[in-house]
């Protein structure tokens, strides 16, 4: 199994030996025990993206329902979002944190749910710098969270859109590395 950016670099690596290179410029680090689950499992945070939805009153949607587009969000667009919905004065967001934020609120709008309805947005991060320390360059296993930010849809259709981009930026930061835990659990596995 392996992400984006472990796919990329399988692939580069590939790419340079079939170019004549005797062995790719980033080594591969085949240590699979690196994200490998404490012993004993200590739960240290909510997964609220594995949590079975609630009863959602009836705003449950049919694929046959939806029609599909394709967006296409350049500098210009983003721009635009930036300067009609977000002050200056707070601090600066990311394209991605903007466009999942403004597509969350504006999909969420457009099927008129329940203000009372929970719902979610999820989004994928990349966790190969959260930890320390980091994950090795060469790494090709998967490493990125997919945590879920949650409200109601009349707080989120009734709120500015700075409201959805500070969940989606609180999601993002939930994934964590193991930070220092790693170090301090091979400390007491040496010591016995």
């Amino acid at each position: 199994m392996t992400d984006g950016t472990g796919l990329v670099q399988f692939l580069n690596a590939i790419a340079e030996i079939a170019q004549g290179a005797n062995e790719p410029s980033i080594t591969p680090v085949w240590c699979r025990e690196l994200l490998s689950a404490r012993n004993p499992p200590r739960i240290t945070c909510t997964h609220r993206e594995y949590e079975e939805v609630p009863h959602t009153k009836g705003t449950i949607i049919s694929p046959n329902d939806l029609q599909e587009r394709s967006f296409f969000f350049g500098n210009a667009e983003i721009a635009t979002i930036r300067r009609r919905f977000v002050p200056h004065h707070l601090g600066p967001y990311t394209s991605f944190e903007i466009i999942a934020a403004c597509l969350w609120r504006c999909r969420t709008i457009a099927l008129q749910m329940d203000p009372n309805q929970e719902v979610r947005m999820m989004v994928l991060v990349n966790g190969r710098a959260k930890f320390n320390p980091p994950i090795p360059n060469g790494y090709y296993g998967s490493v990125f969270g997919f945590p879920a930010a949650l409200t109601t849809a009349g707080k989120l259709c009734g709120n500015p859109l700075t409201y959805a981009l500070e969940l989606v930026r609180k999601a993002k930061a939930e994934v964590s590395g193991l930070g220092n835990e790693r170090e301090e659990e091979n400390v007491v596995n040496e010591g016995n």
